[in-house]
């Protein structure tokens, strides 16, 4: 059984089609990279799969259960870029709003969140509203919340877009113990270098669907991940006989 299994997703909006027939399977314990260009249909894959968003035809499952449903919320964690955040409420409050919505035991929820709060780098910012945080330390409470339960499937829409490196790489040593304890990591990204650096499979959506997806290695052939990208996404040479009148003086 696969961690996360999609077959046949579809979205449109009016006469655009933003997601068509994909299909897509990722195994337990992986760090799986989902990378494609602006507009690809990203973004609105996870949203479907996590729910969010009805599609049009076709279906998904986490951890064995269909998208959803009761059961596949509680198995799954997520962080989706740019939705709506509890700005009223502190980073600790936040944790501990989210553990009585999951019924977790309340010595529970205040021992992970310390855990979290000081690994991430929040521990002095526990009891700030959210709406005072910078963007990067809202990334990393969303983070917080998306783990504090320990679901088996963690969802991720560009989690470390505005994290400072320090912390980036406090976040990357998490989602490794993470899945080297049996969670699976399923992680969208614009920045190649993160995905090559932290992901153990790969998936490039192009126009909807998957152009090409696999163990890293496999998917790089011995190329680097951008050369990958350009290769099956597309984009234009720079020509640098425009633009003359950059420092033209």
């Amino acid at each position: 059984m696969d961690a996360l299994r999609i077959e046949g997703l579809t979205k449109k909006y009016g006469d655009k089609i933003a997601v068509d027939n994909l299909n897509l399977s990722i195994p337990y314990g992986s760090i799986y990279g989902i990378v494609g260009p602006n507009g690809a249909g990203k973004t609105t894959t996870l949203t479907m799969v996590c729910g969010i968003t009805k599609p049009d035809a076709g279906t998904a499952w986490i951890a064995g259960h269909e998208t959803g449903t009761l059961e596949s919320k509680k198995a799954m964690g997520l962080l989706m870029d740019g939705a709506p955040v509890f700005e009223k409420l502190s980073g600790a409050e936040y944790l501990q709003y989210l553990g009585a919505l999951r019924s977790m035991a309340e010595e529970d929820v205040q021992e992970r969140s310390r855990e979290l709060l000081s690994a991430l780098g929040l521990a002095d910012a526990a009891t700030k509203y959210i709406g005072d945080y910078s963007a990067g330390m809202t990334k990393k409470i969303l983070l917080a919340g998306a783990i504090l339960h320990d679901p088996e499937v963690l969802i991720l829409d560009e989690p470390l877009e505005a994290v400072d490196p320090v912390s980036s790489r406090m976040v990357q040593q998490l989602l490794r113990s993470y899945a080297a304890r049996g969670g699976t990591v399923v992680l969208s990204s614009h920045v190649m270098e993160l995905v090559e650096g932290l992901c153990d499979h790969v998936a490039l959506i192009n126009n909807g669907q998957v152009a090409v997806d696999g163990p890293l290695d496999e998917v790089r052939q011995g190329k680097s991940l951008t050369d990958v990208f350009v290769e099956y996404a597309g984009g234009a040479e720079f020509d640098d006989s425009t633009f003359t009148w950059l420092r033209g003086n």
